[in-house]
């Protein structure tokens, strides 16, 4: 008896209190976040982490709200990254499943993650790639989803995205390649920072090469074709 009481007190542990309680946190901490910007992200802890050994490397995190940033900064992550943003629920099903399609015609494997997707994984998830770490991403998304809003996620965002080498969001990446604030990016250099989000570490909105340019001159064109709504421009 005594067994079988120990056992069904871990199986309870194990399978309501342990969830139970994970699942009150973490509403918590995405309702504390709605309001508060995130003091540092796993991405950057990883960051330090992996450049250690660098006394050149430094991190540059300074955030700034949406009401200060450039307008350009929030069209041109849209155009460059997540056309159906203000659209979708958090999941772009329609590149989900083109994605996998390709998968299985044997090309490579192609991101379908939406603005939602990568805001929740530099948040709140590790960068090891994995189907647990897939499955918090998916569970954070729809959180910050239903608790923060389109407006919150982007500026979230905006503010702790990687943009180069120690250099997280928008303020941090005036400062280091233009010497200015997130507010005085212009639509060529918001455009050229959209074009490096995929590769920050290789690639640079101040040296562009032919395929950063190219992709720059594209997201510029992509923009005049979407809609956005006024509170883009902080109307």
């Amino acid at each position: 008896m005594k067994k079988r009481s120990l056992a069904s007190r871990l199986l309870r542990l194990v399978f309501l209190w342990i969830p139970a309680a994970f699942i009150v946190l973490s509403l918590l901490w995405v309702l504390l976040l709605k309001w508060v910007p995130p003091p540092v992200t796993p991405l950057m802890v990883h960051r330090a982490v992996e450049y250690r050994s660098d006394k050149d490397f430094h991190t540059h995190y300074k955030w700034v709200p949406y009401s200060k940033m450039s307008p350009e900064l929030a069209r041109a992550v849209i155009a460059s990254e997540d056309n159906l943003f203000l659209q979708h629920d958090g999941f772009d099903r329609g590149a989900i499943r083109q994605a996998l399609k390709e998968k299985k015609e044997g090309r490579a494997l192609r991101g379908a993650s939406t603005i939602s997707q990568q805001t929740a994984k530099n948040v709140f998830c590790s960068q090891r790639r994995s189907w647990v770490r897939k499955g918090f991403e998916a569970y954070f998304t729809v959180l910050i989803e239903l608790i923060w809003g389109k407006r919150r996620i982007l500026e979230v965002y905006l503010n702790v995205a990687e943009m180069g080498k120690g250099i997280y969001g928008a303020q941090a990446a005036a400062k280091a390649y233009w010497g200015e604030n997130a507010s005085a990016v212009s639509r060529r250099q918001a455009c050229l920072l959209a074009a490096c989000l995929p590769s920050p570490l290789k690639r640079s909105p101040v040296r562009p090469g032919d395929y950063t340019s190219r992709r720059a001159y594209a997201i510029a064109s992509l923009e005049s074709k979407l809609s956005y709504p006024d509170w883009i421009y902080h109307k």
